[in-house]
């Protein structure tokens, strides 16, 4: 059933569809995994990596519903059950217990890294079918580039 129409042409709902909807669940994953070791992170840099954690939780979830009600104008129904993102996040998952903070570091860079490259992929599939999909893309991926330098520029 649709109940919600598009303007975009059924091939093009379906290719735009699709960047969206992987989007949804690498941010939900990618908030969830910066939770995770949010919660388990110790070490030295304690305090500063803790809160660094919950600025990329916000930025996951907002942008998460940005991209799911994007989602939903077009007439695509976002999907962020916890199957589904189990199912097909670009997320290595982490280890449970306490993570030293040179180790969430490296798991944020490597996470962050993993969606990067999967929205570049986005972007440019959404590059004909739905520009204004694709620029919320471009803005999202700006964002987590952003978040990719400062955890990297931890470990040097």
């Amino acid at each position: 059933m649709t109940v919600v129409t598009s303007t975009l042409s059924p091939p093009d709902r379906k290719i735009t569809g699709e960047a969206l909807q992987g989007t949804l669940v690498d941010l939900i994953d990618l908030s969830l995994v910066a939770k995770q070791v949010h919660w388990n992170v110790i070490g030295p840099r304690f305090r500063s990596v803790h809160l660094q954690l919950d600025e990329v939780v916000t930025l996951a979830r907002t942008h998460a519903d940005t991209v799911a009600e994007r989602a939903a104008a077009i007439g695509v129904t976002p999907d962020g059950r916890a199957g589904t993102v189990a199912k097909t996040s670009g997320i290595d998952t982490v280890t449970d217990g306490w993570v030293k903070d040179t180790q969430v570091v490296e798991i944020l860079v490597e996470a962050l890294g993993a969606v990067i490259a999967r929205m570049r992929e986005r972007i440019d599939a959404t590059d004909e079918p739905d520009p204004v999909s694709q620029d919320i893309l471009i803005g999202l991926t700006a964002d987590l580039e952003k978040y990719h330098w400062m955890f990297q520029a931890e470990n040097v």
